[in-house]
């Protein structure tokens, strides 16, 4: 039997204005985890999507168990064992779980759907891997790391033995990521290929056997991940050397920006409120971080104090003007800017072109627009600048359909917009999910950068490593409620763990 599962040999996929591969080789052994690594946008996701039947390449052939195959189709890929969980999950929100698992694989029993061994089956596959499921609950109303799952138990479902994972981490929170590096060490111990693409280079050390690297569309080459260290293989990513963690300056901080007291949000999932009475205050030249496990009210939290929700009570102060009932717009001309979680729902106008996105809440300053029309050569100097400045990648520039860039590259955007407003607060939810590690260190440059020049920045992010890094204070909210205030100087990772998993929580004087 061959030693390569996969071949793909000399692979060469162009869009206009980009070659996405540019004679790229890569060779899946059987049974080994084989992570995909480069920046946002060297052509990670477009190879897969070459592999799994998405794109059709210019040149270059495909190799399976040694044969040469001809994969036209998801539907090819899957006949050939082959299934994706795909970056932004397929699946259809107004079904149900398990309707989503056996979508087009569906068992019948004469002209009816067998449901009950399609169920059977769905459920023993749950079991067997750890899996935990509602087969009955919708899409639209469960967590996104319950979303993966189901993309998970979708390719399991179909029998495949060579898994493709685009960026899997990229919206789970610690604990869910623990979990799927378990379950890929369990898809391993079965003999099953494992093709990992990620940006996160621990997460490469803890599972993947071999790491081949992408830097613009070339293959640099693969390495054993045992005997090659992280900074070697960032390296090897971005060509040139990066600082990993973020240096900062002591600073004294101001007036407050932002204060929110006694806020109240109403769950719409569940009758609890998702938010119960939080207050804070966010001062000049300070970044307090809200920590906290996934689903515990932070998204309420922000969508109230952004207006993308309504609390049932509680104020929110900018700069001591009361805007509880204030529009979107006014809160933006006031002065907040807001990097959001979901970079798709509440980011960007997918169908916009890059430039429009741009401007999409400064397009009625004197600046872009006289007398009501646009004035399309500003907006397109504006968009080319910020592009350059936060290193956007895109096939035809300002004029790049948003749609069409990769995740990281359409996050850069959303920041490079976000910070160009020069706002007084900044809220930054997530604001590095799905970047690579040389983007990260720009972005968190930038963040202390808002800082250092007297600005407030509300800092919401899963990633412990980044609240250690970047936060002045760091406030913990577990089940809708802040337990606890913590200096970064004098906790660690392992105390905020208990008090984001409910162990632990503080009185109002602050002791526990």
């Amino acid at each position: 039997m061959p030693d390569y599962v996969i071949e793909m040999l000399n692979i060469t996929k162009e869009f206009p204005g980009i070659k996405a591969n540019d004679d790229v080789t890569l060779q899946l052994k059987r049974g080994e985890i084989h992570a995909l690594l480069g920046e946002n946008g060297a052509g990670k996701s477009t190879l897969m999507s070459v592999l799994f039947g998405l794109y059709q390449p210019e040149k270059g052939i495909i190799k399976k168990d040694g044969v040469e195959v001809k994969i036209n189709n998801p539907n090819d890929a899957t006949a050939l064992h082959i299934g994706m969980v795909h970056q932004h999950f397929k699946l259809v929100e107004c079904f149900t779980v398990l309707d989503n698992i056996i979508l087009g694989a569906e068992p019948m029993k004469g002209p009816m759907v067998n449901r009950k061994a399609a169920r059977k089956r769905v459920m023993e596959l749950s079991e067997k891997y750890g899996l935990k499921i509602d087969p009955d609950a919708l899409v639209e109303d469960i967590s996104v790391g319950m979303q993966q799952r189901v993309e998970i138990l979708k390719m399991l479902y179909r029998d495949n033995e060579i898994l493709i994972f685009d960026e899997p981490t990229a919206v789970l929170t610690p604990q869910e990521i623990d979990e799927l590096m378990e379950i890929m060490r369990g898809f391993k111990a079965e003999g099953k290929s494992i093709l990992f693409i990620t940006h996160k280079l621990a997460e490469i050390k803890a599972v993947a056997d071999r790491c081949s690297v992408l830097r613009k569309g070339k293959y640099m080459g693969t390495v054993d991940v045992a005997t090659t260290s992280v900074e070697e293989m960032s390296r090897l990513m971005v060509g040139r050397d990066v600082e990993l963690v973020s240096h900062k300056e002591e600073r004294t901080p101001g007036a407050t920006v932002l204060k929110v007291e006694k806020l109240t949000v109403p769950s719409k999932i569940h009758k609890n409120d998702a938010v119960k009475n939080a207050s804070l205050e966010v001062r000049e030249g300070e970044i307090v971080c809200l920590a906290g496990i996934e689903g515990n009210g932070q998204t309420e939290f922000v969508y109230a104090i952004t207006g993308l929700d309504k609390p049932s009570s509680g104020t929110v102060w900018l700069e001591g003007k009361d805007i509880t009932k204030a529009s979107i717009r006014q809160r933006s001309k006031a002065g907040m800017s807001h990097i959001p979680e979901d970079r798709h729902k509440h980011g960007l106008v997918l169908d916009y072109s890059l430039e429009n996105n741009m401007v999409l809440q400064r397009y009625w300053d004197k600046e872009f627009q006289v007398g009501g029309f646009i004035k399309s050569k500003a907006v397109r100097e504006y968009s080319d600048r910020l592009i350059e400045q936060y290193d956007v990648r895109s096939g035809q520039g300002s004029t790049t359909i948003a749609r069409s860039m990769s995740g990281g590259n359409q996050q850069k955007a959303i920041i490079a917009r976000e910070m160009a407003k020069d706002p007084r607060l900044l809220i930054a939810v997530q604001p590095t999910r799905g970047l690579d590690v040389g983007a990260i260190e720009y972005i968190h440059k930038q963040i202390i950068a808002q800082r250092d020049a007297g600005k407030a920045v509300l800092l919401v992010s899963l990633e412990l490593d980044e609240v250690m890094n970047l936060s002045d204070r760091i406030l913990v909210m577990y089940e809708g409620e802040i337990v606890g205030e913590f200096d970064p100087k004098t906790t660690d990772v392992q105390t905020l763990g208990l008090y984001m998993a409910g162990a632990k929580r503080m009185d109002k004087e602050g002791k526990e």
